[in-house]
C-alpha cells in the first residue's frame, strides 16, 4: 500500500462506500453446483423483472430515449428494467478512464486500493442512476393521469410532481437492483452479470424474430400485406400464398429478402456472424510453460484473438447510447433545451415530432445504422434517402459509424486491459506467482514480461479494432429480432465465454491445484 499522505482522494469517500448495500463475498471456496445455481436463479430473476412494468406509468405517451441501444442496454421499455445495465456500463467508462489517465491514482493489484475503487464505483453507479433516471421522467417517461390524481389527493397541487417522484424511485430501484444481480453473478455464479442480461436478451429477440408466427399488426388477420413477423414463418407464409410468377412481378422478392421485419438477409447476416465469431474466439497464440519444480509438468498460456473480449463494443456502445439521449434531451427536454449554446442545436441532433431516433446532426451520424434498407438503398435510389439527406451523407454516415466503432473499441480495449491486470506485467507476475515459466527463459518477471510485450499489446489493438469493426459490419447487413449488429456480436462472444469459463469451473472441481493458477 501507499504511504497515507500519497493515499487516492477516494479514501475520504470510503465511510460512505462500506455502508451501501452490496453482496457478501463467499468464504472461502464456493462448488460448481451452487454456482450453476446462482447463475439460473439470477437468469431467472432478470426475465421477470423486465416484464415487471413500472406502476403509474403511461405506456401510450412514452418515448424510448434508449431504443436504438436497447439490446445493449440489457432492458426492457417501461419496465423496472427500463435503464438497463447503462448507469452501471457509464460507471465503469468514467473510473476507467480516469484510473488510466492517472487522475485517480490507485494500485488496482493492491487489495485496499482495489476495495476502495470498487466501492467508490459502486457510488458512482448511483449517481449515474440519478443523472439518467430523472431526465427521462421529465418529458418522456410520462405518468399515467390516474397516478397523477391519486397523488393529488396526497398533496393538492402537486401530484404531478410526486408522481414523477414514484416513477424515478421505481427506476432507481430496478438500476440498483441490476448492479446488486451482477455483483451477485460475479461472486457467486460464473462469468459476469452484465454479460449474462445481454445475451439473454439478445438471444430472446432472436429467437422471436426468427420463430414468431403472429402478424406484424396483431391487431389484423395474417394477410399478404401484414404476414408473419418471424423470417422462416414469413417466408413460408409467402411462399404457400403467392405463385412464383407473382412473386416476381410484385417485387415479392424484395419485401423478403431486404424489406424490414425481420429479411432473410438479415437472418443470413446473423448466422454469418455468429460463425465468423465462434471461429475468431477459437483463434490464439499459446505460450509454452512449463513448472520450475514439477518435472514434466508443462501448460500452455493463451492469448486469444480476441483477447480483450467484448467489452470494448459494451462501453463504445454505451457512450454512444448517453450521446443520443443527451442529445435528444437537449432538443426536446423543457429544461435542457434552454441551455446556451447546447439547448436545441440542430448541430448536436435534432429529432422529429414524438420520434426517439434522430433525424440529424451529430447524434444522426452516430445513431446505429438498422441494416441495408437504412444506407444501402438510399445509396442507388432517392426514394429511399431520409427526409432533407443526400447520398453523400449517407456515405458520411456509414463511415463515420463504423470509424467510430473501430477506433472507440480499440480505445476501450486498451484502457480494460489496462485496469484488469491483463497487462503484459501483471500476466508475467501471475504465471510467475504459480510457479511456470517459458522454457528457454531465465526465471524472472521482467524477461516474461518483455516476451509478452511481443504479443499482447498487438493482440489488445487487434481484438479492439477486430469486435468493433464486426459490430459495425452486422449492422450495416442487419439482423434478426432487431438485436443490432452490436448485440449478436456481443451475444455470441458471451455464450462462448461463459461455456469456457464452466469448463474452467469444472476443472478446477475436478483439481483444486488448478485455482491457484486462476486465481482463486
Amino acid at each position: 500500500m501507499a504511504d497515507d499522505d500519497k493515499k487516492s482522494m477516494l479514501y475520504a469517500f470510503k465511510p460512505i462506500t462500506d455502508r451501501l448495500p452490496a453482496v457478501s463475498q463467499p468464504e472461502g471456496h464456493v462448488h460448481f453446483r451452487t454456482k450453476m445455481m446462482w447463475l439460473v436463479l439470477i437468469l431467472v430473476l432478470y426475465f421477470i423483472l423486465t416484464n415487471v412494468m413500472i406502476y403509474g406509468l403511461d405506456q401510450e405517451n412514452t418515448i424510448d430515449l434508449f431504443a436504438s441501444y436497447r439490446t445493449i442496454m440489457a432492458g426492457a421499455q417501461g419496465s423496472l428494467m427500463h435503464l438497463g445495465i447503462g448507469p452501471i456500463v457509464t460507471g465503469s467508462i468514467i473510473m476507467q478512464l480516469f484510473v488510466g489517465a492517472k487522475i485517480i491514482k490507485l494500485d488496482l493489484t493492491d487489495e485496499e486500493d482495489k476495495a476502495v475503487y470498487q466501492g467508490f464505483q459502486k457510488l458512482l453507479v448511483i449517481v449515474m442512476i440519478i443523472v439518467e433516471a430523472v431526465p427521462q421522467v421529465y418529458g418522456y417517461l410520462v405518468p399515467s393521469d390516474n397516478l397523477i390524481s391519486g397523488m393529488d389527493g396526497v398533496w393538492s397541487g402537486q401530484g404531478n410532481t410526486l408522481a414523477m417522484l414514484v416513477i424515478i424511485i421505481q427506476l432507481c430501484f430496478g438500476s440498483y437492483l441490476v448492479f446488486l444481480m451482477d455483483e451477485t453473478v460475479s461472486k457467486w455464479g460464473v462469468g459476469s452479470g452484465i454479460s449474462l442480461f445481454i445475451a439473454a436478451g439478445v438471444a430472446q429477440q432472436m429467437f422471436t424474430g426468427t420463430l414468431n408466427w403472429l402478424p406484424i399488426d396483431t391487431s389484423m388477420a395474417p394477410s399478404i400485406a401484414n404476414p408473419p413477423a418471424g423470417t422462416i414463418p414469413k417466408t413460408i407464409y409467402f411462399l404457400t400464398h403467392i405463385p412464383a410468377s407473382g412473386m416476381t412481378n410484385s417485387g415479392y422478392y424484395q419485401q423478403l429478402l431486404i424489406a424490414p421485419p425481420n429479411p432473410i438477409i438479415a437472418l443470413i447476416g446473423t448466422i454469418v456472424i455468429f460463425l465468423f465469431v465462434a471461429y475468431a474466439e477459437s483463434m490464439r497464440i499459446e505460450l509454452p510453460l512449463a513448472h520450475e519444480s514439477a518435472r514434466g509438468a508443462r501448460g500452455r498460456y493463451p492469448i486469444k484473438l480476441i483477447y480483450a473480449s467484448n467489452i470494448p463494443v459494451i462501453l463504445i456502445a454505451a457512450v454512444l447510447a448517453n450521446v443520443s439521449m443527451f442529445a435528444m434531451l437537449f432538443w426536446s427536454n423543457p429544461f435542457f433545451s434552454d441551455l446556451p449554446l447546447l439547448g436545441h442545436n440542430p448541430a448536436l441532433g435534432y429529432y422529429l415530432e414524438g420520434a426517439s431516433s434522430p433525424s440529424g446532426g451529430l447524434a444522426w451520424y452516430l445513431s446505429t445504422i438498422q441494416g441495408i434498407p437504412d444506407w444501402l438503398l438510399p445509396l442507388f435510389n432517392d426514394g429511399y434517402l431520409p427526409p432533407g439527406k443526400s447520398a453523400l451523407q449517407v456515405l458520411i454516415r456509414i463511415f463515420t459509424y463504423m470509424g467510430t466503432m473501430i477506433f472507440g473499441s480499440i480505445l476501450f480495449a486498451k484502457f480494460w486491459i489496462d485496469t484488469t491486470n491483463m497487462g503484459p506485467e501483471s500476466v508475467a507476475e501471475q504465471i510467475q506467482g504459480s510457479g511456470m515459466q517459458i522454457p528457454g527463459f531465465r526465471r524472472d518477471p521482467r524477461i516474461l514480461k518483455k516476451v509478452l510485450e511481443r504479443y499482447i499489446p498487438v493482440v489488445t489493438v487487434l481484438s479492439g479494432a477486430i469486435v468493433g469493426a464486426l459490430a459495425a459490419f452486422a449492422d450495416l447487413l442487419g439482423t434478426v429480432g432487431n438485436s443490432s449488429g452490436t448485440g449478436v456480436l456481443l451475444a455470441v462472444g458471451i455464450m462462448i465465454q461463459t461455456y469456457e469459463a464452466i469448463g474452467r469451473e469444472q476443472m478446477m472441481e475436478m483439481h483444486p491445484v488448478m485455482r491457484g493458477f486462476f486465481g482463486n
